[in-house]
Formats: structure tokens, sequence, C-alpha cells
């Protein structure tokens, strides 16, 4: 897992430090040794994690964190509070501003990358939905983010996991007022619970007499209707590994006994506010995106939407030196199939292969009905070699398994051809990408069919 880190701190030795432990994990580092420098690169650059110093002359970590977070430009870049006081009152005054957690200095080189590698995956959820968001003009983008992550959706409904009556009594009486509680006692039960009903978060405790909380944890990150549900575990003092296994699975947010009644509020809110945030943008997305930029055929997206995210996935990948591929898919002689059979068989065939393309690409991967019966797919994160055997294992499984048509079972067999190229950094453009696939495809086509052809460059 790669992403951009930046460390904030008047002091460079501070820095330094910090920058050699994350280096060592492949994180791109970045430094600041002040509040406003540290605001003005967040707002002119990508930085995927903030660690914040709080103790700094002239602006403090607070300020700091309170206007990254007021900022709709940069509300949504996770901020880990690093720092030598250790008050829960303190704790509590960073939440209020916003920050996502806290690291005690000394760091502890184990939370110090597994706190980071959390966060880092929490950013890029939500950087894919902000992506997709902005892909699609006349979204109301900018009037969602204007909004806030505070925006009050009324009380929110929380899942308390706990067998012992007592805790989770005081929980409850902690978030009086301030949240609706559930409390489910046997572990099995709560994920039922959490999967059926609309929380906001669930609240787990480690302290089961005969079951593994991770477990429990691991069971609600693997479920669709709960993957993006925050997830705050309840540890004892002694518990530090398992909270840092916990963190590794997917928890959120964590809580350390004897609870403290405000920092269980405003952690819980930290949450609230990061998962409406996020379901906004889905809400957005799919509301707007779904009309506008899917093929009404195939439920496929649209030539228009690959237009503009085809070279936003682009610029990303130069950006982040990452790799990127992408192949046109064609449909042989499928002119024959719609003379043949009828223009209603031919959007049987359609339909049917967009289902099948879409079972061998992954969800972070852009699928696309381009026009007629010629399909692309945009894969990011992906090397040449792996594009090509993905190609041939669509090529595979349509030409092995004839298409049914119609009432009475009928068949038909199906080729296709495939053309494949990757992005050649430096110098390289999203129009030449989808040149090379199509000569490519061409290639294929005038080869005799049903291949997969690669152009490397």
């Amino acid at each position: 897992m790669t992403a951009r880190i930046l460390v904030v701190d008047d002091v460079k030795a501070n820095v330094k430090l910090l920058e050699t432990r994350l280096l060592a994990e492949y994180f791109e580092v970045l430094g600041a040794y002040s509040g406003p420098e540290a605001i003005e690169i967040c707002e002119k650059d990508r930085v995927d994690v903030v660690l914040l110093d709080v103790m700094m002359p002239d602006m403090d970590g607070f300020e700091v964190c309170r206007r990254l977070k007021t900022d709709p430009a940069t509300s949504h870049i996770p901020v880990v509070m690093v720092t030598a006081l250790d008050q829960v009152s303190d704790r509590i005054r960073g939440l209020e501003a916003g920050a996502d957690d806290f690291l005690t200095k000394p760091v502890n080189d184990l939370q110090l990358i597994t706190r980071v590698k959390s966060l880092v995956r929490l950013k890029m959820l939500t950087d894919e939905l902000r992506l997709r968001a902005s892909t699609t003009r006349n979204i109301g983008i900018e009037e969602l983010l204007s909004r806030g992550a505070g925006t009050d959706d009324g009380t929110p409904r929380v899942l308390l996991i706990e067998e012992r009556e007592i805790q989770a009594d005081k929980v409850a009486r902690y978030l009086r007022d301030k949240a609706e509680v559930k409390v489910v006692v046997d572990p099995q039960m709560g994920v039922f619970e959490a999967a059926e009903q609309p929380y906001d978060c669930v609240i787990v405790s480690t302290a089961f007499s005969d079951y593994d909380p991770l477990r429990l944890c691991s069971q609600l990150r693997s479920i669709d209707r709960t993957r993006f549900l925050p997830i705050i575990l309840i540890a004892s003092q002694e518990e530090e590994e398992r909270v840092i296994r916990g963190l590794e699975l997917g928890i959120n947010d964590f809580l350390i006994r004897p609870l403290d009644e405000q920092e269980l509020v405003a952690r819980l809110k930290t949450q609230v506010k990061r998962k409406r945030y996020n379901d906004r943008l889905r809400a957005s997305v799919t509301q707007t995106i779904e009309m506008a930029v899917t093929d009404g055929l195939t439920g496929l997206h649209n030539r228009r939407y690959l237009d503009s995210h085809l070279e936003t996935l682009f610029e990303r990948a130069v950006a982040r030196r990452r790799p990127l591929s992408l192949m046109i898919l064609d449909i042989d002689r499928f002119k024959a199939i719609n003379d043949t059979h009828g223009h209603d068989v031919g959007d049987e065939v359609l339909v049917e292969f967009a289902t099948r393309m879409r079972r061998n690409v992954r969800g972070i991967d852009l699928a696309c009905r381009y026009g007629g019966e010629e399909f692309i797919i945009v894969m990011p994160d992906t090397e040449f070699a792996v594009a090509a055997r993905v190609a041939e294992r669509i090529r595979a499984e349509i030409a092995g398994n004839a298409f049914a048509y119609g009432s009475d079972g009928k068949t038909i067999d199906v080729t296709i051809s495939v053309g494949v190229s990757s992005l050649q950094q430096p110098k390289d453009s999203a129009a030449a990408l989808l040149k090379r696939a199509d000569v490519a495809l061409y290639e294929a086509k005038n080869g005799g069919r049903n291949r997969v052809v690669s152009k490397a460059a």
C-alpha cells in the first residue's frame, strides 16, 4: 500500500525521524515545519494522511487541524495528532477539532505504521467516491462538500456488542441523548443485527468469555452490507497487540478502559461524521451518474463517462507512478448475429457478454460499452502482463460457453477479439493509450479473430 504522508513538526529532527520510519514502508513523505506551511501543502498537493505535531509556535496543531477540517477541499484528509500530551482532555480537544487519531511521543513504530495504513485505506475509499463524483459534471459535488462532514442527519443509531451487562449499561448511559443504542450480547447475533439494520456505528467489546472479538470484526468487514460500517473497539490497557491487529483488519477506532464519557462521545461523533459524508457522496454519485453515464441496455458505463474518467485515471496513474492498462473488446461478426437472428437476439448477446465481462474484472476496474458491439475495460494499478492474462481469460470464457437466447433455450457461438495496451511512463497520453489498444484490436481482427493482441509499446 503506497500513499503520500505529510509530517508536520517545527523540529526538523522529529520530521526526519518519522520520515525514515515511513520511507522504510515505501510511503512517499512530505515535510512541513509550521502550521501555515502544512495547510498550504494540503491545499496544493495530494496528501493522504497528515501526521501533525500539537506543540508548535504561532499556530498549534489544534488550530491547523480545525482549519483543515473546516475547508471542503481538505476536510476529507485524515489527521493524526502526534503529541507528548497524554491527558484525556487533550485528546478530546483534538477530536473536537476534527482529528482522526492520536500517537503519543515517543512514537511506537508498529502503532505508527498500522494506524497510517488503516487511515490510508479509509482515505482511498473517500478518494474513489470523490473522483467518481467529480468526473460527472453538474452533480452538485461542490454544494455537497460545502455542507461539510458535520451535517446533522439525526440521532445516530449505534449497535453495542457487549456480553457484560454492567459495561453495556455504562456505555448506553454515556451515550444517552447522543445516540440510539441497541445492545446485543451474542457476537453472532450482533453480526446479523448489523447486517439487517441501518446502523451508523458498531461498538465491539473485547471482553467476551468464549469468542474472539477480532473474528467478529473480520466478519463485519467481509459482508457487503457492513463493509463500510464504522467499528470502534473497546479494549483493555494490556491488549495493545489485539488493537493493532484489529486496525490491520479494518476497525476504524478504539477506546481503552476505563472509558471516558467525553472521549467516547467525541470518537463516535468523528466516525459518524465520516460515514455520513461518504454515504452522501455515494448517494449523489449513484443517483446522478446512473442516468447520465450508464448504458441503458447493458448497465455498464457509457462512452460519455469513459471520455472524462479515462483522462482522470490516466493523470492519477502518472502522478502516482502507478501502472494502468486498457483493453478494447469487440464481438466478432456481430452484424451477422443481428442479420441472422434479429436485433432482439443481438441485444441478448450484448447483455450476456456484459455480464460475463463484469464477472472477470475487479470493482476498481472501469468497464464501459464504447459503442455498438465494442467494449473497453480500464484497469488501474495493473501491469501489462496481468492485463493480457485477464483479456485471454475473458476471451476463453466467451468462446468456450455458447450464449443462450430466447425462451426455448437455443444457443449461439460467440467469439471476441481483444486489443491490450498499457501506460508507458513518462511521455504518454490517454489518447495514445487508447490508440495502441485500438491498433492491437485491428491486428486481432485481421489475424483471424477470436484472439488477444497486446501492444507493449
